[in-house]
C-alpha cells in the first residue's frame, strides 16, 4: 500500500469492528455505517434541528467543565466547535439520513463525533483519537440520545416559530388591516354558497382575514409554552442515571441564555422521554393555522378571477407570466404556492399523530419523523405566509365600480325588505328581477309595494354592509 493511500483514510473502531474514515471527514465510524445504512430520501437534517442539537451540545459540554464532570479546557474545546458549526462552519458534515434509526441514534453520534474531531483539532490533536476526546465519553458525557432528541425537538421548533413563523404571521396581519383600512368604503356583493348573498365591505373581509390570524397566533403562542419545558438529564431511560445532580438545571439555565428564550426542567423525566403530545400540540396547531390559511388563498382566487369571465372584485400583484402557450395571462401564483404548503403541513400532521403513538414503554423511537416534520412544518408555512404577505397582500388592489355593481345587482338586497313587504312579497320581486332583468327597485315602485324615499332608506348599501359596534 502507497504512503499516499494510508494518508487519505484513518482507522476507526467501534463495538462491531474497524472501518477505514476518509480522512478530511470529521464524522466518524458510527456515522459511516448509517449513511450505508439509510440510504433512504437524500434529506439531510434542518439545519434549525442541528443548530438545536448544537446548542444542546454547547450547554452540556459547559455544564459538564463547569460541574467537574470533564477537564476544563476538553469542555471548552468542545464549546468552541459547536459555535464554529453554528456560525457555519462543516454544515457538510451532517450526512445522516433523516429516515433513519430509531430515536435519532444515528444523526446524534453523527452531531458527537463530529465535534469531537473539531475539537480535537482546536487542541492541537489529530482526528480520531478518541483516548483524549471521544464522542461517546466526552462529548455524551451524561447524555443519551433518549433525552437529547426530545430536547432538540423541542428547541428547534421554538427557534423555527421565533425565526420564520411569528415573523411571518404578524407581517400578514399588518398587510391585511392595512387593506382593511384601505378598502373599509367599498360594498361588494356577499356570497354563501357561493352564490349571491347581502352586502358586506370589502375591508371588512380583510380585516375578518386579520382577526382569523391574530387568534391562530395565540393558538400557537400557547402551545409552543409546552416545548420550553425540557426532559434534559434525563438520559437512557428518564432517571438521569450518570448524570450529575445539579446538571439538568445547570444546562436548562444556560440552554435558556443561549437561545433567549425562558426554559423550565420538567417535573418528571420519563414522562417528557415518553410522550410526544407537546409536538403534536404544536403540529394541531399550525394545522388548524394551514386550514384557515387555505380558506384565504381559496377566497383571494376567486376574487381575482377572470379577467373577463370571472369575479375580478381585486387584482393580485402579477409577479411573473402565468402560462407557456397563453400569452398575457397572469396567475395568482403565490395564493397557489400557499395552498400546496397547506396541504403539506396538514399531511405532516397525520404523520406526526401516527408517530406519536408509535413508542413503546419508556422511548418513542419515532422522533427522527417528528423532528423533521414539526420543524420543516413551521418553517415552510412561515415561509409560504412571509411571501404571500411580500408579493400579493400587499400590493392587492380592487375594482371599485365592479364591487359596488355585483353589491347593487344582487338579488339578496330582498333581504333587507322583508321586515316591511314581507317574506312572499320579496320572494315574488326577487323572481321577477331574475325573469326580467328589471332591478328590485323599479319591481318594488311598480307594485307600489314602498315609496322612492323608503326604498333609498332601506337599500342604503353603506348601512346594510357596516358591522354593528
Amino acid at each position: 500500500m502507497s504512503e499516499q493511500s494510508e494518508l487519505d483514510y484513518r482507522i476507526e473502531r467501534d463495538s462491531m469492528g474497524e472501518r477505514q474514515i476518509p480522512a478530511a471527514a470529521y464524522y466518524g465510524i458510527q456515522t459511516l455505517r448509517a449513511t450505508e445504512n439509510f440510504p433512504i430520501s437524500g434529506l439531510k437534517p434542518l439545519p434549525t434541528y442541528l443548530d438545536a442539537c448544537l446548542l444542546i451540545k454547547k450547554a452540556t459540554a459547559v455544564a459538564n467543565g463547569e460541574l467537574g464532570c470533564i477537564p476544563p479546557e476538553l469542555s471548552q474545546a468542545i464549546a468552541d466547535a459547536a459555535d464554529e458549526i453554528l456560525n457555519g462552519a462543516l454544515r457538510d458534515q451532517f450526512v445522516v439520513d433523516v429516515y433513519q434509526a430509531g430515536a435519532g441514534t444515528s444523526h446524534h453520534m453523527n452531531v458527537n463525533e463530529v465535534l469531537a474531531n473539531r475539537a480535537l483539532e482546536l487542541l492541537g490533536d489529530s482526528k480520531g483519537n478518541y483516548q483524549r476526546i471521544s464522542p461517546n465519553d466526552t462529548v455524551n458525557y451524561g447524555q443519551s440520545t433518549n433525552d437529547v432528541i426530545p430536547t432538540a425537538i423541542r428547541i428547534g421548533g421554538l427557534l423555527a416559530l421565533q425565526h420564520s413563523l411569528y415573523p411571518a404571521l404578524n407581517a400578514a396581519i399588518a398587510a391585511l388591516e392595512a387593506k382593511a383600512v384601505e378598502f373599509q368604503d367599498i360594498v361588494k356583493s356577499g356570497r354563501t354558497h357561493l352564490q349571491d348573498a347581502v352586502p358586506v365591505r370589502l375591508g371588512e373581509s380583510f380585516r375578518a382575514w386579520a382577526y382569523i390570524l391574530t387568534e391562530h397566533r395565540t393558538r400557537i403562542e400557547t402551545a409552543g409554552k409546552e416545548l420550553t419545558v425540557l426532559g434534559i438529564g434525563g438520559s437512557a431511560a428518564g432517571t438521569g442515571l450518570n448524570t450529575h445532580p445539579k446538571y439538568r438545571q445547570q444546562v436548562v439555565k444556560i440552554l435558556s441564555e443561549l437561545i433567549n428564550i425562558p426554559l423550565t426542567p420538567t417535573p418528571h423525566l420519563m414522562a417528557a422521554m415518553q410522550s410526544m403530545a407537546p409536538f403534536v400540540s404544536v403540529s394541531g396547531s399550525l394545522r388548524n393555522l394551514a386550514t384557515d390559511c387555505l380558506k384565504i388563498s381559496h377566497d383571494l382566487r376567486l376574487m381575482d378571477s377572470g379577467p373577463k369571465t370571472g369575479l375580478k372584485e381585486i387584482q393580485l400583484p402579477p409577479v411573473q407570466p402565468g402560462s407557456s402557450i397563453m400569452p398575457g395571462k397572469y396567475n395568482p401564483v403565490m395564493a397557489e404556492m400557499t395552498s400546496m404548503v397547506c396541504f403539506q403541513v396538514m399531511g405532516y400532521d397525520s404523520a406526526i399523530a401516527l408517530a406519536a403513538q408509535g413508542g413503546q414503554l419508556e422511548l418513542n423511537v419515532m422522533m427522527p419523523l417528528i423532528a423533521y416534520n414539526l420543524i420543516h412544518s413551521i418553517e415552510i408555512l412561515g415561509h409560504a405566509i412571509g411571501a404571500l404577505s411580500e408579493f400579493c397582500l400587499q400590493g392587492i388592489t380592487c375594482d371599485r365600480t365592479r364591487c359596488e355593481h355585483y353589491a347593487e345587482g344582487s338579488l339578496a338586497l330582498v333581504t333587507a325588505l322583508n321586515p316591511h313587504i314581507g317574506y312572499l312579497n320579496a320572494a315574488a320581486v326577487a323572481k321577477e328581477s331574475l325573469e326580467t332583468g328589471k332591478s328590485l327597485r323599479q319591481i318594488v315602485l311598480e307594485r307600489g309595494l314602498m315609496t322612492s324615499e323608503q326604498l333609498a332608506e332601506v337599500l342604503d348599501l353603506q348601512k346594510m354592509s357596516a358591522l354593528p359596534h
